[in-house]
């Protein structure tokens, strides 16, 4: 047997891992944001220093994906400004504040809609036609979010719609950033777009702050400085490294599938950290949610 034939079935493995580790690390978000919600720090305070320490690391990987290729014409430029904006500033911001009204379970299952969207936006502004397996699958995995949601309802009071709306509106301007990043992806590079686009967003985030809030609510407790300093590494920087690296080895396919360990992860662990309920409708819900984002990633 070849070195190659050798090498193969050890870089499909190693991108399984990546693919795993990534979506986990990812759905450590919410339960990070809500620990220093905890400490009294409002959502403009907790995404600027969650941007601050991300900086730096976005720019490094942003020089180190473009060494030796032709510098960035202002198309491009424009096109980043565009993604920075619409995939990691807003999104980032209203997931945020969504997180401030609701569970990190429910947040990581509106979330999880995201090829839904897509979906719904290539039908509105591109003339797709919705399969009939298609329309079956945004059907089931919209009901297992409502099932969530009237839970949460019951719990939790009418803040949650707000909440919910809030989230979903990430998902929207996460939606259209990856339907704009296509052709970006292929000209600039997915891990060269990553790191300029992440370092745009992280200076609106730092903009953001300098307009809306005084000066004085960068004072906050110790804890939220390590919390937003292990969310910039561990659950914004590393995911995004670590899922590029896993689309190089099994491609974006199975690495998208892998992700959808990502609503288990964050329930477990909103159940373990946060103290958040764990109940029979939330099951049935996050399975279906599962089965419909499945359901819809099989169709293509």
């Amino acid at each position: 047997m070849t070195a190659a034939a050798l090498a193969a079935p050890a870089s499909r493995w190693t991108g399984l891992l990546l693919a795993l580790a990534g979506s986990i690390a990812f759905s450590g978000k919410a339960i990070i944001v809500k620990l220093a919600y905890r400490h009294g720090v409002d959502a403009v305070t907790l995404i600027m220093y969650r941007m601050l320490f991300a900086l730096p690391m976005f720019m490094a990987l942003a020089w180190w994906a473009g060494r030796g290729k032709p510098a960035l014409t202002r198309r491009e430029l424009l096109a980043l400004l565009g993604l920075g904006f619409s995939g990691y500033y807003l999104a980032s911001l209203l997931d945020f504040m969504g997180l401030a009204l609701i569970s990190a379970s429910l947040e990581r299952l509106i979330l999880y809609l995201n090829p839904t969207i897509v979906l719904a936006l290539s039908v509105l502004f591109l003339g797709r036609r919705v399969q009939a397996r298609e329309g079956v699958a945004m059907a089931v995995s919209y009901a297992g979010v409502v099932l969530v949601l009237g839970q949460e309802l019951s719990l939790s009071g009418s803040h949650v719609v707000l909440g919910a709306a809030l989230v979903f509106g990430s998902a929207l301007s996460y939606a259209i950033y990856l339907a704009m990043s296509g052709q970006w992806v292929r000209q600039i590079g997915s891990m060269r777009l990553a790191g300029w686009a992440g370092s745009v967003a992280c200076l609106f985030c730092i903009a953001h702050f300098l307009v809306f809030n005084p000066l004085s609510a960068a004072q906050v407790a110790e804890p939220v400085l390590w919390l937003s300093l292990l969310n910039a590494t561990a659950c914004t920087v590393a995911p995004v490294w670590m899922v590029m690296m896993a689309i190089e080895r099994i491609g974006p396919t199975l690495t998208a599938q892998t992700g959808m360990v990502g609503p288990l992860s964050t329930i477990t662990m909103g159940v373990w950290f946060l103290g958040e309920p764990f109940t029979p409708l939330i099951l049935l819900g996050t399975a279906l949610v599962l089965a419909g984002v499945w359901l819809l990633a099989s169709t293509k």
